[in-house]
C-alpha cells in the first residue's frame, strides 16, 4: 500500500499529538510572571527605564520582561503603562522591542510619520488622563519611507496614491522648510519632524499642556537608529 509523504507544515502542526502517542516528554517552559519593577512616578525615571531597557536590546542582553502567560493574566484586569509613545507605523520599530519592555508598560501609538492627528491626539489624551502616565515619547527613526514619500513628491511635484497622499500633505509643512539645509535631507525632515510634533502635542491639546504645567508630564522626542539600534533624544 502506497504511503502518502507527510509534509513539512503537517508534520509541524501534528508533531505534539505524535510526541504524546510515543511517549515522549515535551519541555514547556512555566508561565512565571515577571518580578514586579519599582512603579515609575516621575518623567526622569520613566526615560532612565526606557533607556536602560535601549541599553540592553542594543547589547544582546534583552530581558523580554512582562511577556509571559502569567503577565498577561495579571495584567487582564487593568492596566498601567508608564510611558506612551507616538512612534512610526514601520515594521521595524517596536517601541516595547527596541526599548526591551512587555505587556502593560507602554501605551503604543503609531502611524506612517508619526503625525499627530486628531484621532492620535484623542488616543494620547485618553492614556494621559486615565493612566496619568508621566512620559509621552514622539520616536521617528532614521530612514524613514513616509518621510522619503514626502520630499520625493515636493521635489517631483508628484501627489501619492490613494490615501497616502493624506500622509504626504500632513508631512509637507514640516518636510518643505528643510529640504534646503545641510547634511541628509531624510534626516533633517526626520528630526525637523520629531520637533514639529512634541509641539503639536502640548499647543493642540489643554490636557498635555495641562500636565507639562504641573511637572507631571513630559514630552520628548527621539530619533531610532536602524543601524545600530540605538535611541537618542532629538534636541
Amino acid at each position: 500500500m502506497k504511503r502518502n509523504p507527510v509534509s513539512r507544515r503537517s508534520l509541524l502542526a501534528t508533531g505534539g499529538a505524535a510526541a504524546v502517542a510515543l511517549g515522549v516528554t515535551v519541555p514547556s517552559r512555566p508561565a512565571v510572571a515577571t518580578p514586579a519593577e519599582p512603579p515609575v512616578v516621575t518623567p526622569a525615571e520613566a526615560w532612565r527605564r526606557l533607556r536602560n531597557g535601549n541599553h540592553r536590546f542594543v547589547t544582546g542582553h534583552s530581558r523580554h520582561p512582562h511577556q509571559s502567560l502569567a503577565d498577561l493574566r495579571r495584567l487582564a484586569a487593568g492596566q498601567h503603562p508608564f510611558a506612551i509613545t507616538l512612534g512610526c507605523a514601520d515594521s521595524r520599530v517596536a517601541p516595547e522591542v527596541l526599548f526591551d519592555q512587555g505587556l502593560g508598560d507602554l501605551f503604543d501609538n503609531r502611524v506612517a510619520g508619526n503625525i499627530v492627528d486628531d484621532l492620535l491626539l484623542g488616543s494620547i489624551e485618553f492614556a494621559v488622563e486615565e493612566f496619568h502616565s508621566p512620559l509621552i515619547v514622539v520616536l521617528g527613526h532614521e530612514r524613514c519611507g513616509a518621510i522619503t514619500a514626502t520630499i520625493d513628491a515636493i521635489r517631483t511635484g508628484g501627489s501619492a496614491p490613494g490615501h497616502i497622499g493624506t500622509i504626504v500633505e500632513g508631512l509637507r509643512p514640516v518636510v518643505a522648510p528643510v529640504l534646503g539645509q545641510p547634511g541628509d535631507v531624510v534626516d533633517n525632515a526626520v528630526r525637523a519632524n520629531v520637533r514639529a510634533q512634541v509641539r503639536a502635542l502640548t499647543v493642540r491639546s489643554p490636557i498635555i499642556a495641562e500636565r507639562v504645567h504641573e511637572g507631571a508630564l513630559t514630552v520628548v522626542g527621539a530619533r531610532y537608529d536602524l543601524d545600530n539600534g540605538r535611541v537618542t533624544l532629538v534636541d
